[in-house]
């Protein structure tokens, strides 16, 4: 993508814990006003509080059969039952994707230690992934030969990059992600390939068409 007015290519930059909060959905907004209420909270009365901000967890022993709970599991329940998984845009918008042991590791760190007390902290791996890259390797572990469904719309309030730094939950905290994609992805898959899943995503996508969300 390249700048409008100066036209130099652009390239999307992790998200620091300092940049201007703007929320652009409804979601993000309920988060928004957790962390804060939890932390004022917090000062006012001396309560040691860290809001930890998640990126794109998965892992073993997600809900599959809920539309909602995260693109992993929702492409993994649409191969379990032989459907192609729906990406929305052109499939290259970027997420962070954190196994959920590296989320555990993040929560005991702030529990023993002091660091980052009423502070928010990204957990993370600072590394980008496609959407549509997930869908492949998914997939593949599957042993699944379903191309994914481009479907060239988007939904409103997504924001096509999503990365997180993790600067100062390594400063703070001693944190760092021990789980890569190629280690993680195999051993979510390993779970779910002796599950059952109900696809649900044709009835969330109709849903989010009904209230004028996709476009």
């Amino acid at each position: 993508m390249e700048c409008p007015n100066c036209s130099t290519e652009l390239a999307p930059l992790p998200t620091p814990e300092d940049k201007p909060l703007f929320p652009t959905s409804v979601y993000a907004i309920t988060k928004q006003d957790q962390e804060q209420f939890c932390l004022v909270v917090g000062r006012a009365y001396a309560i040691p509080t860290v809001a930890l901000r998640y990126f794109n967890v998965y892992g073993p022993r997600q809900a599959l059969s809920n539309p909602y709970t995260g693109v992993c599991a929702i492409f993994s329940a649409r191969f379990l039952n032989d459907q192609r998984p729906l990406i929305f845009e052109d499939g290259e918008q970027t997420r962070d994707f954190v196994h959920v042991s590296d989320i555990v590791q993040a929560n005991l760190r702030a529990l023993e230690s002091e660091g980052a007390d009423y502070q928010a902290v990204n957990v993370g791996t600072g590394v980008a992934t496609s959407v549509r890259q997930i869908a492949l390797l998914l997939a593949q572990g599957l042993g699944k030969t379903l191309e994914p469904e481009i479907v060239a719309r988007y939904r409103e309030g997504d924001i096509r990059h999503c990365v997180a730094d993790i600067s100062r939950a390594r400063a703070l905290l001693g944190y760092e992600p021990k789980v890569p994609l190629e280690r993680g992805i195999p051993e979510l898959l390993k779970w779910v390939s002796d599950q059952e899943a109900e696809d649900q995503i044709g009835k969330a996508t109709a849903e989010l068409e009904t209230r004028q969300l996709v476009r």
